[in-house]
């Protein structure tokens, strides 16, 4: 797997402080995508375990307190990205299980795979639905068209809150 951009500290890409990280590959390509540098599988930088260390080191560090990992892309359940994403999420929930993780993808729940669903199995909040540019609204919270919805996918997650669609 390769990732575009990783941000150690982000207050953007879900609630509270995080680490976000996006993958690079993705075939959905939407149109009006704000990411498409990320589209290319082999775009950005080879995802090594050093990498995966930084982020659960950062996940952990009490200096800057973080919340959680946001996963974005690109497309963090393409074909592809699926086992290098499964094994760091597995890392997180094994060594930093107070945090929570969040993951923007084109597919719908519906659609996913069994190998897909096994990824998510490790996500709290999954935003899931491909960007369409006609039905995009900047009033949406933490999605960017009507069409997309916010599953609340543990418990820990759904405490106070409701799907969003």
């Amino acid at each position: 797997m390769n990732y575009h951009q990783y941000l150690p500290v982000d207050v953007v890409n879900g609630p509270g402080t995080r680490c976000t990280l996006f993958v690079s590959g993705c075939e959905h390509q939407c149109r009006g995508c704000y990411n498409k540098a990320t589209w290319p599988l082999k775009s950005g930088h080879p995802f090594t375990d050093l990498m995966q260390e930084q982020i659960v080191q950062d996940l952990l560090d009490s200096r800057i307190p973080r919340r959680g990992l946001s996963l974005s892309g690109g497309e963090p359940l393409h074909p592809a990205n699926l086992d290098d994403v499964k094994k760091l999420l597995q890392e997180v929930v094994s060594r930093a299980p107070s945090k929570d993780i969040w993951l923007w993808t084109g597919y719908t729940l519906a659609e996913l795979s069994s190998k897909q669903r096994d990824v998510i199995a490790y996500v709290d909040v999954l935003i899931d639905g491909k960007y369409i540019q006609d039905e995009a609204d900047p009033n949406l919270v933490w999605r960017g068209s009507a069409n997309q919805c916010v599953h609340f996918l543990s418990e820990r997650a759904r405490k106070g809150q409701e799907n969003h669609c």
